[in-house]
């Protein structure tokens, strides 16, 4: 289980990542880095907001499939600070054995709160019911991905610690020479997802609407393939490893290519599908899979370069001279494979142009933090972020799985549907604003990610975190 502790230090560390000197001169004890504490902080909070405003703010959430919304950098941010805590937490334990039981204890407490949360046992806030047949439960998600990449990029960090020279000679390039060992992982991952959904041979394929709550429930659709190498939605090698390992009924039912134009004609907003939507508009798509997730470690293999940066090179300028170089090479290779077709970006699949984009725009949204609080001290616009990012699986947990929506939820006046969020909602930001658009936009910056913020803040005054 995750424990909540109390800490009446002031250099707190809420999820054991102890951060690095951030200043040129070394001080008598580790300083915090706050930027990455708002970069985290902002990363739960746009997941706040693209869950609970997309479905009104289509721009925000996910791509139906190809391409890349706000929504779609949520999960590679995530993963990009995962990669640099890697980085800053396990240099304070030189205990090989001590670091892998913490490494294994932290995954294995990932995936009980990944199951718990977006295995269908939790429902959605406005549904007061609970519980999941264990034939439909979802076995991946977001906390699963993260796992997976933290485990596998925490023991490459641990074990690799012995090919390291001790001291770095003074080149641009010699970071990479001393932590070649990541980059020969990431080689190999990358190595093997090319050769997966490029040489995989997808077959036709069957699956009949387990939803009870769809119109289509109990019909039995077929998907032609008979193919390999494809990226298309029916038949790419992604979906297939996924319906033959985990199961089509555990998978997720409701995946973005639902509001896609081949599917419904309110594209790209969600609504009833088009008379002649091929079959697969019907089927579910898992899109924290297997093979996608281990694409996923090469987004947590470049935070924890930028890590190493931040540990093994001195003073601001010689940091920034790496971050932001590497940052816009990212950036600009992912653009260049999408907007060619060589290969298109998107979230679903995990493709290495999807990685290049959103791992860029990490680094540079990282530097221009560690630029605007770290090095010139305007940190004070930015305490609510940081307050959610050091408390972030408690916001995470709260507000983006929507536990307290539905603890609030369950205590109504006469109709489950006369709730005090309704009210907030309806006569406080809808009906002041009179529209529906705009009133749930301004509710989820305020009641929700600056409510949070304020509560964080409480918390952090309290000393009080959520530790994993």
């Amino acid at each position: 289980m995750a424990e909540i502790k109390a800490d009446t230090t002031t250099h707190h560390q809420h999820l054991n990542v102890s951060e690095p000197d951030i200043s040129d001169h070394k001080p008598s004890k580790p300083k915090r880095v706050a930027s990455l504490d708002i970069f985290r902080g902002l990363t739960v909070s746009l997941m706040i907001l693209v869950d609970d405003a997309g479905g009104e703010w289509p721009v925000i959430g996910h791509a139906p499939w190809n391409g890349c919304n706000l929504a779609d950098f949520v999960m590679p941010f995530f993963l990009f600070i995962v990669g640099m805590a890697i980085a800053l937490s396990l240099k304070r334990i030189p205990d090989q054995l001590l670091a892998v039981k913490r490494v294994i204890l932290r995954t294995l407490k990932l995936l009980f709160w990944g199951l718990l949360l977006q295995g269908g046992f939790s429902h959605d806030p406005d549904k007061l019911t609970y519980g999941v047949d264990m034939k439909e439960i979802r076995w991946c998600g977001i906390l699963q991905r993260i796992a997976l990449a933290y485990l596998v990029v925490a023991l490459i960090e641990i074990f690799s610690r012995g090919a390291q020279t001790k001291n770095m000679a003074p080149s641009r390039f010699s970071i990479f020479k001393l932590y070649y060992w990541h980059w020969l992982v990431a080689a190999c991952v990358l190595t093997i997802y090319f050769a997966v959904i490029y040489g995989t041979y997808v077959p036709d394929w069957q699956f009949t609407v387990l939803d009870r709550e769809r119109f289509d429930y109990g019909k039995s659709f077929t998907v032609a393939c008979g193919l390999r190498g494809k990226l298309d939605p029916p038949c790419n090698a992604v979906g297939y490893i996924d319906r033959e390992v985990l199961g089509i009924n555990h998978m997720y039912p409701r995946p973005a290519w639902k509001r896609s134009k081949a599917c419904t004609e309110n594209s790209p907003y969600a609504g009833p599908f088009r008379h002649d939507a091929p079959s697969w508009c019907h089927a579910p798509f898992e899109p924290e899979g297997i093979v996608s997730s281990i694409s996923a470690i090469l987004s947590t293999i470049i935070g924890v370069h930028f890590g190493h940066v931040l540990i093994q090179m001195k003073g601001h300028p010689a940091r920034l001279k790496h971050w932001i170089p590497a940052g816009c090479a990212l950036l600009v290779l992912g653009i260049i494979l999408h907007f060619t077709h060589a290969i298109p970006s998107n979230k679903q699949l995990y493709t290495f142009s999807y990685v290049c984009i959103t791992s860029g725009a990490a680094a540079l949204v990282f530097s221009a933090f560690y630029i605007l609080v770290d090095i010139w001290g305007i940190k004070y616009l930015f305490l609510p972020l940081e307050w959610i990012g050091m408390n972030a699986m408690l916001v995470y947990v709260m507000a983006a799985e929507g536990i307290f929506a539905g603890f609030i939820n369950g205590w109504y006046y006469e109709d489950p549907h006369n709730t005090l969020i309704y009210w907030i909602q309806k006569h406080i930001f809808v009906g002041v604003w009179h529209s529906r658009r705009v009133g749930i936009l301004l509710y989820v910056l305020f009641a929700e990610i600056l409510f949070w913020g304020i509560v964080a803040g409480i918390l952090h005054r309290l000393g009080i975190y959520w530790k994993l």
